[in-house]
């Protein structure tokens, strides 16, 4: 019940800090209609709900995942890590669908359907996030648009 609760805290406090982090990105005459500090602060007002209601309703016994759990967990962030680094010089469509595959692949061993997936969503959140919200994303490495 503690370990809930200490998490939840953790959790509040990284939000807050996120937050507070979005309010600081400069915006110029030339953003997008949403705006730069918009999606940070959904993320970090997300966070702090979780956080809040793990304090809230702790598990009575939480139950640890197994080694080989924290095994995947390990490789998932460097799969987002690596996301992160690589979706700049490698565009969107590319670096989203070899995170979501690894991912994927992370949750159920079938390397198939982590492709599919991959792409899949690589796809669908292209069009939303260029053409929904109109953000200024690349599809493929900027060398290779020309």
């Amino acid at each position: 019940m503690s370990s809930d609760r200490i998490f939840g805290l953790v959790v509040v406090m990284g939000a807050l800090a996120f937050f507070a982090g979005a309010l600081q990105i400069q915006t110029s005459f030339l953003s997008d209609p949403v705006g730069p500090r918009v999606f940070p602060m959904l993320i970090a007002a997300s966070a702090l709900l979780c956080g809040l209601v793990l304090i809230a309703k702790p598990d009575a016994e939480p139950e640890w995942p197994a080694l080989a759990a924290w095994g995947n967990m390990a490789i998932a962030l460097v799969v987002l890590v690596s996301y992160a680094l690589l979706i700049g010089p490698m565009g969107f469509l590319t670096s989203t669908a070899l995170a979501a595959a690894g991912v994927s692949y992370l949750i159920e061993k079938n390397a198939r359907t982590a492709a599919l997936t991959g792409l899949g969503l690589s796809l669908v959140l292209f069009v939303i996030f260029k053409y929904g919200l109109g953000l200024g994303l690349f599809a493929f490495p900027r060398a290779w648009m020309g």
